[in-house]
């Protein structure tokens, strides 16, 4: 969800730079321009408690809506989860000038400051940095997941003998079993191709660059500034930002499948850059505050833009958005929970994920109203591995 898209300032239409990264039930927070958690509290996400926030770099307005941010967080009572705050080098000195500002927290804040080489592991995917060129101490983000097993052939395991049950979630898992008789099965007896995980490469501010060419290879979504129109490239140039065409061009190289154009200078509404980037890239979209880009699996389609409140007919700000959530099924990792949810979406029910209470698994939460059309939607699903257990 981009809740910012302005360069530089605030205008009547677009907040400063921030963007919100929605995966299975984690938030993570890209950049936190001034106004960034009134924009969140206008949208139909609300104000998460928000776990982790990466800034590109430590320009005004990329970071001006922290201490606002995090006073916030304090005010409500908080004291866990903890808070990590991730940034170029330099982030550490900047929290030491903002501490008047803020006080002693009652939760736990954690700086950590990244190279362009350092990598994040995370469960089933994995957080990289890569260099930009922005004339500051600067990092544009990959998210970057494992690829996935591939589909379980439910004939396969008929024709050797695997009874359903266990040993084919084990089996779709990417392990062995061994059967009763004493017949070891492998997976890739029953599994089909591997299935590609989903790439987004995240630049903030910067010149056009080989370096991002190179990280954001075969994206899926490159979100890349582009500050100027290609009239304004010698100032573009000068201050070490992008025009469309330079995005373009970085885009087109790189083989990214859905280039979003963002921070757009106050001079431009948005449709002009777009004209001046499709002569060199065709899959370009410039997002409003508050659009989302939908990225599904790849074998389930391609990124689309879904312009602000058009996917439930409603505006972002519609009060209806935040109505009672109930809880429809549990999965078992952030892929089941991300294919049952855009299932649910197929069938015209919105769907979020959350963390369940436990240790393990994911609630899938629809509307109230909803619940029994999800529950007829889930029950018509056929294949072994898209069943989820029920709550």
């Amino acid at each position: 969800m981009f809740l910012g898209t302005s360069a530089s300032m605030p205008t009547a239409r677009r907040a400063p730079a921030a963007l919100l990264l929605r995966r299975g039930g984690e938030r993570l927070l890209f950049d936190c321009a001034e106004g960034t958690q009134r924009q969140l509290q206008r949208s139909s996400v609300g104000l998460p408690e928000l776990e982790e926030i990466f800034l590109t770099h430590l320009h005004a307005d990329h970071v001006l809506g922290l201490p606002g941010m995090l006073k916030t967080f304090a005010l409500r009572g908080r004291e866990e989860p903890g808070l990590t705050v991730y940034g170029p080098r330099g982030t550490r000195d900047l929290f030491g000038k903002l501490k008047p500002f803020l006080g002693r927290l009652p939760y736990r804040l954690t700086i950590v400051e990244l190279s362009p080489a350092d990598v994040l592991e995370r469960g089933g995917y994995r957080i990289e940095g890569f260099a930009v060129d922005h004339g500051v101490s600067a990092i544009g983000y990959l998210l970057v997941e494992e690829d996935r097993p591939g589909r379980f052939d439910v004939a396969a395991a008929d024709a050797l003998g695997v009874p359903p049950g266990r040993e084919r979630g084990i089996l779709q898992g990417g392990d062995p079993v061994t059967l009763s008789d004493g017949t070891l099965i492998t997976a890739d007896e029953v599994l089909g191709p591997a299935r590609l995980g989903r790439k987004l490469a995240i630049t903030g501010d910067t010149a056009p660059a080989p370096s991002v060419v190179q990280a954001a290879y075969r994206a899926d979504v490159l979100v890349h500034e582009s500050t100027f129109g290609e009239e304004e490239k010698v100032r573009a140039r000068e201050t070490l930002h992008a025009t469309a065409v330079e995005a373009a061009e970085v885009a087109r190289l790189a083989e990214v499948k859905l280039l979003a154009l963002t921070h757009v200078s106050p001079r431009y509404s948005g449709s002009e850059l777009a004209g001046q980037a499709r002569a060199i890239f065709p899959d370009v979209v410039v997002p409003q505050d508050f659009d989302t880009i939908e990225l599904p699996f790849p074998e389930r389609g391609t990124p689309e833009l879904v312009k602000r409140g058009a996917a439930a007919g409603k505006s972002p700000y519609d009060q209806s958005a935040m109505s009672r959530m109930i809880q429809v099924a549990t999965a078992g990792d952030v892929t089941e929970a991300e294919e049952l949810q855009e299932l649910l979406r197929n069938a015209g029910i919105d769907a979020e994920v959350e963390a369940a209470d436990e240790e393990d698994g994911l609630m899938v939460l629809v509307p109230e109203n909803s619940l029994e059309a999800a529950q007829d939607a889930i029950e018509a699903l056929s294949e072994p591995d898209d069943l989820i257990a029920e709550p």
